[in-house]
């Protein structure tokens, strides 16, 4: 992919259903969007979430609208530095006659306006679909081929297929373990393997086989894995954490809520994907969860707080009601906030301190004092 654009896909909200319905958009094709606006929301019988950028730049090539179901894994639209990005695609009017026949078995008039990009194209013919089918307009994408195709029944290609039982973990260190016992313990994945572009693969963590670093992602992605959980802490440095974030939906993963069975969750409470609650939370009512947080074992996050995307609550942290948590930022182990509270952005509260006032952007608050001191 190139590096001026990274791919926006639908997660996977309920691993019973994976397909979900867009029951609002809230941008439009060229929109100029930043970074934690909400693109669209999502719907099963089960759950809603908002689907979020994840940086700023344009929205290109969007492919959905309101009303369209789209399976997990499917592509939403590209986010891209410049309006005038796009994504390698095929007009089939610019095509020579001699390649609108006889490759791969397809001949059929180029309808007006088709919009399409070559993997889509390479699967349409190696499946001599009729272009004539296809909508013009939105780019038409592999996936929306393998939709088509899918439903129509005349595509049985294993590697195609979407397995929504399997999962891959990324990070084999000290969270990568504490991930691993929760994934087993909701007993609702298959963990397929770890990757880690630090261990040697062939070795293994809790019997689970270390697959190889990064670069074997889009292997896993032709073998149908599209879930991963990222368990990449970034205690010390939490741009690690994020970076791996956008490196999985760079690859076409999705990243789904990981909740350990002993976790307390009240139904009122909004879990974004890419969220991991650890054994004996508590995550109260009408509290937002954002992308990629962390609440970590025996953390209490008492009614109406908000967590921003990648904060990270440590074990036995106790936050009252209405705390707010900046994007980004790490609340220590037995930290105490009281209550309406707001964490700024990229603050470190050290472990054991209480926090009584609001503790602004990029600060730190030593172990165990009084805040303010």
């Amino acid at each position: 992919m190139d590096s001026s654009a990274f791919p926006v896909s639908i997660p996977l909200l309920n691993t019973n259903e994976p397909e979900a319905r867009i029951v609002s958009l809230a941008v439009e094709e060229g929109q100029f969007v930043h970074e934690g606006e909400v693109l669209c929301t999502l719907e099963t019988t089960k759950s809603t979430a908002d689907v979020i950028a994840e940086g700023d730049g344009f929205v290109i090539a969007l492919n959905l609208t309101v009303g369209d179901s789209a399976r997990a894994g499917a592509q939403l639209c590209f986010i891209a530095e410049t309006k005038d990005w796009q994504p390698e695609f095929v007009q089939l009017s610019d095509i020579s006659s001699d390649d609108k026949s006889g490759a791969e078995g397809i001949e059929t008039e180029i309808p007006p306006g088709l919009r399409i990009s070559q993997p889509a194209l390479n699967l349409a013919k190696s499946n001599n679909l009729d272009l004539n089918k296809l909508p013009v307009g939105p780019l038409v994408t592999e996936n929306l081929i393998r939709d088509y195709l899918d439903k129509s029944s005349k595509l049985k290609v294993k590697e195609f297929d979407f397995n929504t039982g399997q999962i891959i973990v990324y990070g084999g260190g000290g969270h990568g373990k504490s991930v691993v016992d929760t994934i087993r313990a909701q007993g609702v994945y298959q963990i397929l393997g770890v990757v880690d572009d630090g261990l040697e693969p062939g070795t293994s963590v809790m019997g689970i086989p270390v697959l190889g670093g990064s670069q074997i992602l889009p292997d896993l992605h032709a073998q149908g894995v599209r879930q991963a959980v990222n368990a990449v802490g970034g205690i010390g440095d939490i741009s690690s954490r994020i970076k791996i974030f956008y490196l999985l939906a760079e690859q076409g993963f999705v990243c789904p809520a990981v909740i350990h069975p002993s976790a307390v969750i009240e139904t009122s409470a909004v879990i974004a994907p890419g969220v991991q609650v650890f054994p004996h939370a508590y995550v109260g009512s009408d509290v937002k969860l954002g992308f990629g947080v962390i609440v970590n074992t025996g953390a209490v996050v008492s009614h109406d707080c908000s967590l921003d995307d990648y904060a990270n609550v440590s074990p036995g942290a106790l936050l009252a009601g209405g705390v707010t948590i900046g994007k980004g930022s790490l609340v220590g182990m037995g930290v105490t906030i009281n209550l309406g509270v707001t964490i700024g952005e990229n603050a470190r509260l050290g472990n054991s301190a209480t926090i009584k006032t609001n503790v602004p952007d990029n600060s730190i608050v030593r172990a165990g004092i009084i805040w303010p001191d």
